[in-house]
């Protein structure tokens, strides 16, 4: 073989181990910064499964200096369970939200990245989507850890929790639609959004 062919061989072979282990830095990182990201978001380690709620009630004056904005109270319950099949930690979320001029309840809901996350400045989001091309939203956290930001373009809702064609709809966000700041309460207050009785009652006794 002649020294310039292995040379090039071993540069291959080296470049390739590099790469390798430069992918496995990454994956440990992204693996840390998820583990980072759900002790911050469930008030700890989450365990097996975890729930974390966040709330906000816009009350008249919030209303009167956003004339455009749509939403007038929305719940978020975030949610992580090991999977048995791949036995990692897997996120989902329900919306719950009613509109200022509009009656009757609408939800949404969908899963989340387990592992990969959206920076945006020195902000770590969480990116969450409904299947089918329903669209989804960013959640990411206060400093204090004591809310969460919601961030939407659109996502596909349902009135009064009726998975049908008849109530599809769409909250698409406006001048005053595109980010909520919701404030982390007990986990019963989105008892709500939650219809499996079995998990019902893992929420309450989180």
């Amino acid at each position: 073989m002649k020294r310039s062919t292995f040379a090039a061989l071993t540069l291959t072979a080296l470049t390739s181990v590099a790469l390798a282990e430069e992918g496995d830095d990454i994956r440990e990182a992204g693996k840390a910064e998820a583990e980072t990201f759900n002790a911050r978001m469930y008030a700890g380690p989450p365990g097996s499964k975890a729930y974390a709620c966040f709330v906000r009630r816009y009350d008249a004056d919030h209303l009167a200096r956003h004339p455009k904005q749509k939403v007038a109270a929305m719940k978020l319950l975030i949610s992580a369970e090991v999977d048995k099949e791949d036995k990692e930690l897997h996120n989902s979320f329900r919306l719950g939200f009613r509109y200022r001029h509009r009656s009757g309840d609408f939800d949404s809901s969908g899963s989340c990245n387990h592992a990969v996350f959206t920076k945006s400045g020195n902000e770590v989001r969480l990116g969450c989507g409904v299947d089918c091309e329903g669209g989804g939203i960013g959640i990411a956290l206060s400093k204090d850890d004591r809310s969460a930001i919601v961030r939407l373009e659109r996502v596909r809702v349902w009135q009064n929790n009726k998975p049908d064609d008849d109530a599809e709809q769409s909250l698409v966000a406006g001048a005053d639609d595109r980010i909520f700041r919701l404030d982390r309460t007990d986990n019963s207050d989105c008892a709500s959004l939650v219809t499996d009785r079995k998990e019902l009652a893992a929420l309450r006794h989180k």
